[in-house]
Protein backbone atom coordinates (compact mmCIF):
# COMPACT_ATOMS: atom_id res chain seq x y z
CA UNK A 1 0.00 0.00 0.00
CA UNK A 2 1.47 3.45 -0.81
CA UNK A 3 1.17 6.52 1.18
CA UNK A 4 1.75 9.73 0.62
CA UNK A 5 4.82 11.61 2.62
CA UNK A 6 2.57 14.35 3.19
CA UNK A 7 -0.08 11.93 4.76
CA UNK A 8 2.86 9.09 6.53
CA UNK A 9 4.46 12.50 8.51
CA UNK A 10 1.08 13.64 9.75
CA UNK A 11 0.04 10.57 11.32
CA UNK A 12 3.50 9.41 11.89
CA UNK A 13 3.57 12.93 14.20
CA UNK A 14 -0.39 12.25 15.70
CA UNK A 15 1.02 8.11 16.78
CA UNK A 16 4.26 9.36 18.45
CA UNK A 17 2.20 12.50 20.19
CA UNK A 18 -0.33 9.75 21.60
CA UNK A 19 2.00 7.37 23.16
CA UNK A 20 3.89 9.49 24.80
CA UNK A 21 3.24 9.89 28.77
CA UNK A 22 2.28 14.23 29.61
CA UNK A 23 2.56 13.54 33.44
CA UNK A 24 4.95 16.56 34.93
CA UNK A 25 8.22 15.89 36.17
CA UNK A 26 9.74 18.25 38.70
CA UNK A 27 12.83 20.40 37.83
CA UNK A 28 16.11 19.17 37.69
CA UNK A 29 19.44 20.27 36.40
CA UNK A 30 20.42 19.35 33.33
CA UNK A 31 21.91 19.67 29.73
CA UNK A 32 21.19 17.87 26.39
CA UNK A 33 21.66 14.31 26.66
CA UNK A 34 19.27 11.94 24.08
CA UNK A 35 20.57 8.74 22.64
CA UNK A 36 20.98 9.47 18.66
CA UNK A 37 23.19 8.27 16.31
CA UNK A 38 26.07 10.47 14.73
CA UNK A 39 26.55 11.38 11.28
CA UNK A 40 23.16 10.67 10.12
CA UNK A 41 23.58 7.40 10.30
CA UNK A 42 19.78 7.03 10.40
CA UNK A 43 19.33 8.32 6.53
CA UNK A 44 20.22 4.44 5.77
CA UNK A 45 17.52 1.76 6.73
CA UNK A 46 17.97 -1.70 7.16
CA UNK A 47 17.00 -4.72 5.15
CA UNK A 48 13.38 -5.97 5.22
CA UNK A 49 13.10 -8.10 8.34
CA UNK A 50 16.57 -6.96 9.33
CA UNK A 51 17.73 -6.57 12.80
CA UNK A 52 21.08 -4.53 13.73
CA UNK A 53 21.59 -4.51 17.35
CA UNK A 54 24.69 -2.90 18.97
CA UNK A 55 26.21 -0.94 21.87
CA UNK A 56 27.65 1.93 22.43
CA UNK A 57 29.27 3.24 25.40
CA UNK A 58 31.03 7.21 25.79
CA UNK A 59 32.29 9.08 28.39
CA UNK A 60 32.67 13.04 28.76
CA UNK A 61 34.67 15.58 30.61
CA UNK A 62 34.19 19.30 31.26
CA UNK A 63 36.39 21.78 32.88
CA UNK A 64 34.71 24.74 31.67
CA UNK A 65 31.18 26.26 31.89
CA UNK A 66 29.52 28.71 30.15
CA UNK A 67 27.13 31.15 32.72
CA UNK A 68 26.14 34.73 33.07
CA UNK A 69 25.54 35.22 29.50
CA UNK A 70 27.90 33.92 27.99
CA UNK A 71 31.01 34.42 30.10
CA UNK A 72 33.69 31.38 30.08
CA UNK A 73 34.41 29.86 33.89
CA UNK A 74 37.26 27.40 35.12
CA UNK A 75 35.17 24.72 37.08
CA UNK A 76 38.37 22.49 37.88
CA UNK A 77 38.44 20.71 41.03
CA UNK A 78 42.25 20.02 42.40
CA UNK A 79 42.09 17.38 44.54
CA UNK A 80 44.98 15.60 45.69
CA UNK A 81 46.90 16.58 42.99
CA UNK A 82 43.76 14.74 40.57
CA UNK A 83 42.18 17.01 38.77
CA UNK A 84 38.20 16.62 38.72
CA UNK A 85 35.42 18.41 36.66
CA UNK A 86 32.00 17.43 34.89
CA UNK A 87 32.30 13.51 34.42
CA UNK A 88 29.71 11.82 32.93
CA UNK A 89 29.98 7.50 31.93
CA UNK A 90 27.15 5.91 29.98
CA UNK A 91 26.53 2.98 27.47
CA UNK A 92 23.31 1.86 25.99
CA UNK A 93 21.64 -0.51 23.55
CA UNK A 94 20.73 0.34 20.10
CA UNK A 95 18.37 -1.91 17.81
CA UNK A 96 17.12 -0.98 14.26
CA UNK A 97 14.55 -2.88 12.67
CA UNK A 98 13.68 -2.81 9.01
CA UNK A 99 9.79 -3.26 8.67
CA UNK A 100 9.72 -2.99 4.54
CA UNK A 101 11.56 -1.29 1.76
CA UNK A 102 10.91 2.30 2.75
CA UNK A 103 10.33 1.87 6.72
CA UNK A 104 12.45 1.27 9.67
CA UNK A 105 12.00 1.54 13.57
CA UNK A 106 14.91 2.33 16.21
CA UNK A 107 15.14 2.17 19.71
CA UNK A 108 17.62 3.68 22.25
CA UNK A 109 18.01 2.67 26.13
CA UNK A 110 21.01 2.47 28.52
CA UNK A 111 22.35 3.46 31.86
CA UNK A 112 24.08 6.91 32.35
CA UNK A 113 26.16 8.43 35.51
CA UNK A 114 27.51 11.79 36.18
CA UNK A 115 29.64 13.27 38.90
CA UNK A 116 31.65 16.16 39.88
CA UNK A 117 33.17 18.49 42.97
CA UNK A 118 33.67 21.83 41.80
CA UNK A 119 29.75 23.39 43.01
CA UNK A 120 28.38 24.19 46.46
CA UNK A 121 24.99 23.41 45.43
CA UNK A 122 23.74 20.99 47.69
CA UNK A 123 26.80 20.53 49.99
CA UNK A 124 30.22 22.26 49.71
CA UNK A 125 32.90 22.53 47.15
CA UNK A 126 35.00 19.67 46.78
CA UNK A 127 32.44 16.95 48.34
CA UNK A 128 31.55 14.50 45.57
CA UNK A 129 27.91 14.52 43.96
CA UNK A 130 26.42 11.83 41.36
CA UNK A 131 23.70 10.31 39.85
CA UNK A 132 23.18 7.06 38.05
CA UNK A 133 20.42 5.84 36.35
CA UNK A 134 18.29 5.13 33.04
CA UNK A 135 19.42 7.62 30.28
CA UNK A 136 16.77 9.37 28.43
CA UNK A 137 14.77 6.69 25.99
CA UNK A 138 14.75 6.96 22.43
CA UNK A 139 12.70 5.58 20.11
CA UNK A 140 11.01 6.38 16.47
CA UNK A 141 9.71 5.10 12.54
CA UNK A 142 11.78 5.97 9.44
CA UNK A 143 10.32 6.62 6.85
CA UNK A 144 12.88 6.84 3.36
CA UNK A 145 11.55 9.33 0.84
CA UNK A 146 14.81 8.77 -1.58
CA UNK A 147 17.28 6.96 -2.13
CA UNK A 148 20.52 7.60 -4.19
CA UNK A 149 21.21 4.53 -5.92
CA UNK A 150 17.42 3.97 -7.37
CA UNK A 151 18.12 4.63 -10.53
CA UNK A 152 14.93 5.70 -11.43
CA UNK A 153 16.16 9.56 -9.84
CA UNK A 154 17.79 12.29 -11.05
CA UNK A 155 21.87 11.29 -10.41
CA UNK A 156 21.64 14.59 -7.63
CA UNK A 157 18.93 13.01 -6.12
CA UNK A 158 20.23 12.27 -2.37
CA UNK A 159 19.35 9.45 -0.04
CA UNK A 160 16.49 11.62 2.10
CA UNK A 161 15.14 10.24 5.20
CA UNK A 162 12.15 11.42 8.07
CA UNK A 163 12.24 10.47 11.45
CA UNK A 164 9.04 10.52 13.85
CA UNK A 165 10.77 10.50 17.05
CA UNK A 166 10.14 10.20 21.20
CA UNK A 167 11.89 10.63 23.62
CA UNK A 168 10.84 9.12 27.52
CA UNK A 169 12.64 10.63 30.89
CA UNK A 170 15.15 8.35 32.24
CA UNK A 171 15.49 7.64 35.78
CA UNK A 172 18.92 9.87 37.19
CA UNK A 173 18.10 12.23 39.92
CA UNK A 174 16.30 14.91 38.80
CA UNK A 175 17.91 17.90 41.10
CA UNK A 176 21.43 17.53 40.24
CA UNK A 177 23.30 20.73 38.16
CA UNK A 178 24.55 18.93 34.89
CA UNK A 179 22.47 15.68 35.57
CA UNK A 180 22.97 13.84 32.18
CA UNK A 181 19.76 14.85 30.40
CA UNK A 182 16.59 16.60 30.94
CA UNK A 183 14.20 14.20 31.69
CA UNK A 184 11.84 15.80 29.71
CA UNK A 185 8.90 13.86 27.10
CA UNK A 186 9.28 14.95 23.95
CA UNK A 187 8.17 15.06 20.39
CA UNK A 188 11.16 15.05 17.39
CA UNK A 189 10.83 15.34 13.77
CA UNK A 190 13.83 15.06 11.96
CA UNK A 191 15.13 15.14 8.42
CA UNK A 192 18.42 13.22 7.71
CA UNK A 193 20.17 13.38 4.39
CA UNK A 194 23.65 11.69 2.93
CA UNK A 195 25.28 12.20 -0.87
CA UNK A 196 27.98 10.62 -2.61
CA UNK A 197 29.76 12.94 -4.89
CA UNK A 198 33.51 13.70 -6.30
CA UNK A 199 35.79 11.21 -6.15
CA UNK A 200 34.78 6.94 -5.30
CA UNK A 201 33.19 6.98 -1.72
CA UNK A 202 33.10 10.91 -0.87
CA UNK A 203 30.02 12.68 0.32
CA UNK A 204 28.36 14.63 2.54
CA UNK A 205 25.80 14.33 5.44
CA UNK A 206 23.46 16.54 6.93
CA UNK A 207 21.03 16.15 10.00
CA UNK A 208 18.05 18.54 11.44
CA UNK A 209 15.75 17.64 14.32
CA UNK A 210 13.33 19.80 17.08
CA UNK A 211 12.40 18.53 19.22
CA UNK A 212 9.41 19.72 21.39
CA UNK A 213 9.96 18.84 24.96
CA UNK A 214 6.43 18.41 26.33
CA UNK A 215 7.78 18.55 30.08
CA UNK A 216 10.18 21.51 30.41
CA UNK A 217 9.22 23.48 27.70
CA UNK A 218 12.47 24.54 26.67
CA UNK A 219 12.14 23.04 22.80
CA UNK A 220 15.66 22.63 20.96
CA UNK A 221 16.78 22.36 17.19
CA UNK A 222 19.66 20.42 16.63
CA UNK A 223 21.65 20.45 12.97
CA UNK A 224 24.70 18.77 12.26
CA UNK A 225 26.53 18.58 8.58
CA UNK A 226 29.76 17.19 7.63
CA UNK A 227 31.60 14.96 4.99
CA UNK A 228 32.89 11.09 4.96
CA UNK A 229 34.89 9.15 2.89
CA UNK A 230 34.60 5.33 2.35
CA UNK A 231 37.36 3.18 1.39
CA UNK A 232 36.27 -0.15 1.48
CA UNK A 233 35.06 -1.97 4.89
CA UNK A 234 36.28 1.72 6.18
CA UNK A 235 34.40 4.79 7.25
CA UNK A 236 36.10 8.33 8.18
CA UNK A 237 33.51 10.80 9.19
CA UNK A 238 33.88 15.02 9.94
CA UNK A 239 31.22 17.50 11.16
CA UNK A 240 29.93 20.19 12.89
CA UNK A 241 27.08 20.47 15.05
CA UNK A 242 24.96 22.94 16.63
CA UNK A 243 22.35 22.70 19.74
CA UNK A 244 20.20 25.57 19.64
CA UNK A 245 17.44 25.94 22.55
CA UNK A 246 14.59 27.79 21.58
CA UNK A 247 13.81 29.49 24.90
CA UNK A 248 14.28 29.22 28.60
CA UNK A 249 16.10 31.30 31.50
CA UNK A 250 19.63 31.83 31.48
CA UNK A 251 22.65 30.01 33.97
CA UNK A 252 24.33 32.17 36.67
CA UNK A 253 27.61 31.26 38.52
CA UNK A 254 29.31 32.94 41.24
CA UNK A 255 32.43 31.86 41.23
CA UNK A 256 32.92 33.53 44.51
CA UNK A 257 30.85 30.94 46.49
CA UNK A 258 30.78 28.48 43.26
CA UNK A 259 27.39 28.24 43.41
CA UNK A 260 24.85 27.87 40.23
CA UNK A 261 21.57 29.23 39.76
CA UNK A 262 19.07 30.74 37.20
CA UNK A 263 18.03 34.23 35.90
CA UNK A 264 14.31 33.77 36.75
CA UNK A 265 14.99 32.73 40.93
CA UNK A 266 13.31 28.89 40.10
CA UNK A 267 16.65 27.31 40.24
CA UNK A 268 15.06 25.15 37.68
CA UNK A 269 17.46 24.26 35.86
CA UNK A 270 15.83 21.75 32.81
CA UNK A 271 14.60 25.02 31.76
CA UNK A 272 18.05 26.09 30.97
CA UNK A 273 18.18 28.01 27.05
CA UNK A 274 21.12 25.93 26.49
CA UNK A 275 23.14 26.37 23.33
CA UNK A 276 26.57 25.44 21.86
CA UNK A 277 28.49 24.39 19.02
CA UNK A 278 31.10 21.30 18.79
CA UNK A 279 33.09 19.20 15.75
CA UNK A 280 32.43 15.99 16.12
CA UNK A 281 34.78 12.99 14.46
CA UNK A 282 34.91 9.02 13.72
CA UNK A 283 35.93 6.29 11.89
CA UNK A 284 34.39 3.06 11.52
CA UNK A 285 35.21 -0.42 9.96
CA UNK A 286 32.73 -2.95 8.82
CA UNK A 287 33.37 -6.77 8.30
CA UNK A 288 33.11 -8.01 4.40
CA UNK A 289 31.72 -12.02 5.78
CA UNK A 290 29.02 -10.72 9.19
CA UNK A 291 29.24 -7.16 8.44
CA UNK A 292 29.70 -5.91 11.91
CA UNK A 293 30.54 -2.46 12.20
CA UNK A 294 33.09 -1.17 15.19
CA UNK A 295 33.02 2.51 15.27
CA UNK A 296 34.97 5.47 17.20
CA UNK A 297 33.51 8.32 18.00
CA UNK A 298 34.83 11.72 19.55
CA UNK A 299 33.20 15.60 20.07
CA UNK A 300 34.46 19.16 21.41
CA UNK A 301 31.83 21.82 21.92
CA UNK A 302 33.92 24.81 21.46
CA UNK A 303 31.57 27.54 22.53
CA UNK A 304 28.06 27.75 24.37
CA UNK A 305 26.09 29.60 26.65
CA UNK A 306 24.43 28.26 29.81
CA UNK A 307 26.16 24.81 28.99
CA UNK A 308 29.53 22.97 29.99
CA UNK A 309 32.55 22.30 27.57
CA UNK A 310 32.14 18.66 27.02
CA UNK A 311 34.82 16.73 25.51
CA UNK A 312 33.47 13.08 24.38
CA UNK A 313 34.93 10.36 23.42
CA UNK A 314 33.59 6.45 22.78
CA UNK A 315 33.07 3.38 20.64
CA UNK A 316 30.51 0.91 19.46
CA UNK A 317 29.62 -2.40 17.79
CA UNK A 318 26.62 -3.61 15.63
CA UNK A 319 26.06 -6.95 14.30
CA UNK A 320 23.17 -7.31 11.52
CA UNK A 321 20.62 -10.29 12.14
CA UNK A 322 17.91 -11.68 9.41
CA UNK A 323 14.92 -12.11 11.40
CA UNK A 324 12.58 -12.58 8.28
CA UNK A 325 13.24 -12.79 4.84
CA UNK A 326 11.17 -10.63 3.02
CA UNK A 327 10.61 -9.78 -0.82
Amino acid sequence: MKISVFKFTRLAALAVGASLPLALIQNLSATENVPHASFAEWADLPAPGQLIAGFLYDESESYHIWANGGQRYNVDNLNNGEHYGIDVNQGYLTFQYGIAEKWAADLNVGATTVGWRTFSNGGTPGTIRKTTGLTDIAFGVRYQIFNENDTNLPPWTPTLTFRAGAVLPGSYTQNLPFAPGIRSAAIEPEFLAKKHFGWPGFGAYGDALYRWNRTTGNDQAIFSFGFFQQIKGWELDAGYRRLQTVNGTDLLYDPGTQTLSTSDGSNAFSGLREINDSVEVGFSYTTSKRHIKYSFYTRTVFDGNNSDQKFWIGGGIAMPFQLFKRD
